[in-house]
């Protein structure tokens, strides 16, 4: 008796748990048909990740919202320049501030000189600058989810250095032969005990590439890094869950909707089309079952009366003689019919007020502001404008963060690390320099910031202002203020200073007075904003 009652007792508080909270209720009309299955992350998502691609790549080529955001993310994130600003751990590495600076700006000379020639170094197949290869993987790892690519050794005559990478397409990873997925191998990648990727499998061509049919059935395996520790995969996604091996696509949660806004348009448009195909239409005043009936036909007559009623409204409007009343034309019509002019196809639902809460709904799960998104700056002032960047953002500095400076990192520290051992940084590096591979001397070493595309802005007076309040209260610095514009600050000191010696040489006396207004002699910011109720007027 007490072990049932003790049952008892033990069941009772799951069941007021289960009561006290609506979302877990399975009587609730809303809720009732509504049982998803808890899941593992790949569970969820390696069944569905080639329909999604799939789906996710022809919303790309054919929506222009979503090509216009995924161009936004490449543009606001890389922009046309990924600038490398190399920070190396001079602390870890037992060396001074002044090395620092010497080994920074060489680093940063020969990687940019490489990153950007028109050869295209570091593309394996030659067509990229080193830029627009960051561009592609954040394009790629918007629509697929992740970015993937490996790691190649070129021998050539011309060839500076012989690290180069490989992009490839994620849609390409996938299991030897399409076998099962098992706790081993998910969707083309190799694990080991704990979860660490150690082998992928990459197609030879793509699944639809049907003129390369030698290749269709071929997978190349390819070690995640070699024995030393050098990667051989560049894999990047950002995970949502614990556990889960591939990525997936920013337009999952919005694949439905943004198909649907589309067939919307065309609809819409459609109609609009259609009523200004027809620019008038002749109306009758009789009553067609009044026709009928006094011209003595019945059901099986109406189609008959219809076409000889019509046939003579032609004949009578073809052979009749307009009236001309100063060169304007009067039609006269048939008996008993009246001229209807049709207005202008008018699209009444594109631009309204429901369209736009489509689009807003996509633009929130794409991470853009709705004016972003839509390119739609009507209702937006200055201060709801820079609220919607700041989140935009902070947005995409996440995905920065997560794809675009992995990938830029571990492309500089595999050409960094080839360039160490054959010896181009002698002349930087001290007799007493840590070696590379021990520890975290390669992170000391290749320690770095990359500076994007840059933010743009809204009234440029105020953000300068607010600029040089940042750095005079020294909340900021030169630095940052000028990677927020994508430019290294040292380029920026040394260009002025060139500027000033040619000034000085040529004796130049350039006017200020475009400035004064804004600027007192040391450069201050001075406030000019007009005041509110005549705040600081005179009544003299």
């Amino acid at each position: 008796m007490s072990n049932q009652l003790d049952l008892l007792q033990d069941k009772m508080p799951s069941k007021q748990m289960a009561a006290s909270f609506e979302g877990a209720s399975h009587v609730n009309r809303e809720l009732a048909m509504w049982h998803p299955a808890l899941r593992s992350a790949d569970a969820e998502i390696i069944p569905a990740k080639d329909s999604l691609d799939a789906r996710s790549l022809d919303l790309q080529r054919n929506d222009g919202y979503i090509h216009g955001a995924v161009q936004n993310h490449k543009d606001s994130i890389v922009g046309g320049f990924y600038r490398l600003n190399s920070k190396p751990n001079f602390k870890h590495l037992g060396l001074d501030e002044t090395w620092a600076e010497e080994f920074q700006e060489a680093v940063e000379a020969r990687f940019g000189l490489a990153a950007e020639s028109p050869d295209c170094w570091f593309d394996a197949a030659g067509q990229m600058t080193f830029s627009e290869m960051v561009r592609l993987a954040i394009g790629t790892s918007m629509m697929a989810g992740e970015s993937l690519s490996t790691v190649e050794w070129l021998k050539g005559q011309r060839r500076p250095f012989k690290t180069a990478i490989q992009m490839i397409d994620p849609i390409r990873l996938s299991n030897p032969y399409n076998d099962f997925n098992s706790p081993i191998w998910k969707k083309g990648i190799r694990f080991d005990r704990m979860g660490r990727p150690v082998e992928y499998s990459i197609r030879y061509t793509m699944p639809g590439d049907m003129w390369d049919y030698e290749n269709q059935y071929r997978w190349k395996m390819i070690a995640a890094r070699k024995p030393w520790g050098r990667k051989q995969v560049l894999h990047y996604f950002e995970p949502y869950r614990v556990g889960q091996s591939r990525g997936v696509s920013d337009l999952v949660s919005i694949l439905k909707q943004s198909k649907m806004v589309g067939k919307y348009q065309d609809i819409v448009l459609q109609n609009a089309v259609l009523n200004a195909t027809y620019a008038a239409a002749i109306e009758s005043d009789m009553p067609a079952p009044d026709a009928f009936e006094a011209l003595g036909g019945g059901e099986d007559q109406q189609q008959e009366w219809a076409a000889n009623y019509l046939s003579a409204i032609a004949a009578y409007t073809g052979s009749s003689k307009n009236l001309h009343i100063d060169g304007i034309k009067i039609p006269h019509l048939y008996p008993g019919t009246k001229l209807k002019l049709q207005n202008a196809g008018q699209p009444g639902g594109v631009g309204t007020g429901f369209e736009e809460s489509l689009l807003r709904h996509l633009a929130a799960g794409l991470g853009l502001s709705y004016e972003e998104f839509s390119h739609d700056f009507t209702k937006t002032n200055y201060s709801s404008a820079r609220a919607a960047m700041g989140e935009t953002y902070k947005r995409l500095q996440g995905r920065k963060k997560a794809v675009a400076d992995k990938f830029a990192t571990d492309v500089f520290r595999l050409w960094f690390e080839e360039q160490l051992n054959a010896g181009a940084f002698n002349d930087v590096l001290p007799a007493n320099a840590p070696n590379f591979y021990e520890g975290l001397n390669a992170d000391a070493y290749c320690a770095c910031s990359w500076i994007g595309a840059p933010r743009g802005q809204i009234d440029e007076l105020k953000e300068t202002q607010a600029a040089i309040a940042r750095i005079e209260a020294g909340l900021s610095t030169y630095e940052k203020e000028c990677a927020r514009f994508g430019d290294d600050f040292r380029e920026v000191f040394r260009q002025r200073k060139r500027e000033q010696n040619m000034i000085g040489d040529l004796e130049l006396t350039l006017s200020t007075d475009g400035t004064q207004g804004t600027m007192d002699a040391g450069g201050d910011a001075i406030d000019e904003s007009p005041k509110r109720g005549g705040e600081g007027d005179n009544d003299e």
